[in-house]
C-alpha cells in the first residue's frame, strides 16, 4: 500500500492552526493540530484518458507542455459531478474537435508520479481534427502499427490493442 505525503497543507485551511501528520487507516493524513476537523487525505485525482479512433487509425497528441516527439493518447481531469465516461466524450471534443461515438471502457490504471486514477476509454470519432491551445500537434498512427509504452496510458493503449485483436479478426473473416 502507498502512503502518499502531501507537502501541502502546512496550515489548516479551516482555522488557520498547524497541521499535522496522522495515521488513519494505515493512511498518512494531514490534520488540524487543534482538532477543528479538517483531514487532508489526498486521494488519487481521477482523469479520463481516450484512445481515439477514426478510419485512419489512433490520434496521438503532443501536450505543449511536453518534451518534442512525446506523443500520448488524450486526458482530461474528471469535472465535479461528471462521470469518466462523460468526460472522455467532452475532452474528445475539447482537444481534438471530434465527435465520439460507440465509447467503451478499456480499465483503470494508477499514474503513481502524479497520484491519478486514469480511467480509460476508447471511441471512435469523426469530424475534423482541430487541437486546442493545449495540443500542438498531432498524428495519426494505424491501428495495426499502434504499440503501448510505459506507464498508465501505455498500459491502456497495450489492453486496448490485446482486447481488439480477436474482434478484429472475427469481423473480417
Amino acid at each position: 500500500m502507498s502512503h502518499y505525503i502531501t507537502p501541502s497543507f502546512e496550515y489548516c485551511p479551516n482555522c488557520g492552526a498547524k497541521t499535522q501528520l496522522k495515521s488513519i487507516e494505515e493512511q498518512q493524513v494531514k490534520t488540524c493540530a487543534a482538532q477543528c476537523g479538517f483531514a487532508h487525505f489526498n486521494n488519487p485525482t481521477p482523469v479520463a484518458a481516450v484512445i481515439v479512433e477514426i478510419p485512419q487509425g489512433v490520434v496521438l497528441a503532443h501536450n505543449v507542455a511536453w518534451p518534442q516527439g512525446m506523443f500520448s493518447i488524450i486526458t482530461g481531469f474528471v469535472d465535479p459531478l461528471e462521470l469518466p465516461i462523460d468526460t472522455a466524450i467532452r475532452e474528445t471534443q475539447e482537444e481534438l474537435g471530434l465527435k465520439a461515438y460507440d465509447v467503451k471502457y478499456v480499465g483503470q490504471y494508477m499514474f503513481k508520479a502524479k497520484n491519478q486514477l486514469i480511467i480509460a476509454y476508447s471511441v471512435k470519432a469523426q469530424g475534423k481534427i482541430e487541437l486546442n491551445h493545449e495540443l500542438d500537434e498531432y498524428k495519426v498512427v494505424p491501428v495495426e502499427k499502434l504499440k503501448g509504452w510505459p506507464g498508465a496510458t501505455g498500459e491502456a493503449v497495450s489492453d486496448w490493442i490485446h482486447s481488439i485483436k480477436g474482434s478484429r479478426k472475427t469481423s473480417q473473416s
